[in-house]
């Protein structure tokens, strides 16, 4: 893994915070730095919140939080990261992308915590860079900005570039910078300071580990899981997935029914809907490719599948959760709602079955 060699000697970060930012990942960054000093009874850091126009903005649990600074009157620090958090697509603005833009071209190494990748990403700064983002973001963003390598590890540290997802990651690229700069001993004591039952790596990926997620340990069913979860554009037939991971198609099905409460072919369809609601806001991808994005051979069937889970069709869903989308003018085409034509469905799918006609590799997934 590459280094930041641009941190060698910081001692001053500036938090860019958006609207919705993620307050437990904010705070884990930040009360990393403030037990540094606290430990050492010395001044080790220094940090500074920064908002757009210099007013309050509310976290995405309701508080708000007043900043030192606006981008227009931010002092010169050697670190800036951008905090994120719900609807990070919103406050993606040319005015916030122009002044990451000149602090890169002027040095300054930028990061994102939680969602804030997103920001970097959409100013083009993490192209060529491996990053990292909250795991309910990777799908988005890896259609979205192709040229950025984003990982799902806990925290990525590539050049001078510092990426992490939220939750209590931030406290863990916080230890780990801390250690480079300071000590492992002193990045080893704030993480006692705060209960903590281990400093995680940049190694290790993101989100909690499938067999608790699952509730079960079962190995041939977590491997089954795990090519789901890796092959969602071109799904995978139910007897190949079963030939996999070595059991037959009547054993994955039992043992589907007994730890995850349903057949595989309902689980694995539930996984790709749950991709494809993450696309729809995360993205501005046209339904009809959403659908494609998440293994359905049509539109119109992809709606069906939708509606019938989330109680309403991908349009309207998209339009709920995005309040801001933009509306049409007169000139413009239809909106490509993937809504099923009036009369009976002429296209017919098995859920949860996969393209069959030809071979094709599966993916394996990703340790890393």
């Amino acid at each position: 893994m590459a280094e930041m060699t641009a941190l060698s000697a910081p001692s001053s970060f500036g938090f860019l915070v958006v609207p919705n930012f993620s307050m437990i990942a904010f705070a884990a960054a930040v009360d990393a730095l403030r037990m540094a000093n606290q430990l050492t009874g010395r001044c080790l850091f220094n940090w500074y919140a920064i908002t757009s126009d210099g007013s309050a903005v509310e976290a995405s649990n309701g508080f708000r939080l007043i900043p030192e600074y606006s981008l227009e009157d931010a002092p010169n620090v050697p670190v800036v990261l951008v905090c994120g958090g719900t609807g990070i697509e919103r406050a993606t603005d040319r005015r916030l992308t122009s002044w990451l833009r000149r602090l890169a071209s002027g040095g300054t190494v930028l990061g994102g915590i939680c969602t804030g990748s997103h920001l970097l990403a959409a100013a083009g700064l993490l192209d060529g860079y491996r990053c990292t983002v909250h795991w309910e973001y990777i799908p988005g963003m890896r259609e979205n900005f192709p040229r950025a390598d984003i990982s799902r590890e806990v925290f990525v540290v590539d050049r001078n570039r510092i990426t992490c997802a939220g939750g209590s990651a931030p406290l863990d690229l916080m230890l780990h910078l801390i250690a480079k700069r300071h000590g492992r001993e002193l990045a080893a004591s704030i993480s006692e300071e705060f209960v903590g039952e281990h400093m995680r790596g940049p190694q290790q990926m993101q989100p909690i580990p499938m067999q608790q997620r699952l509730a079960t340990s079962h190995p041939k069913l977590l491997e089954a899981v795990a090519l789901m979860e890796t092959n969602i554009e071109e799904p995978i037939d139910l007897d190949e997935l079963a030939g996999y991971v070595g059991l037959s198609r009547r054993q994955l099905e039992r043992l589907s029914r007994k730890y995850l409460g349903c057949p595989p072919t309902r689980y694995y369809l539930e996984l790709r809907l749950a991709r494809a609601r993450r696309l729809l806001v995360q993205t501005a991808l046209p339904i009809h490719e959403v659908a494609l994005a998440c293994g359905f051979v049509s539109a119109p069937h992809f709606s069906k599948c939708y509606r019938d889970f989330f109680g309403q069709p991908p349009s309207a869903d998209r339009r709920r959760r995005n309040p801001e989308t933009r509306p049409r003018s007169s000139g413009e085409p239809p909106e490509d709602t993937g809504e099923l034509p009036e009369g009976p469905l002429a296209e017919w799918e098995q859920a949860g079955a996969g393209r069959s006609g030809e071979p094709r590799a599966v993916l394996t997934p990703d340790r890393g």
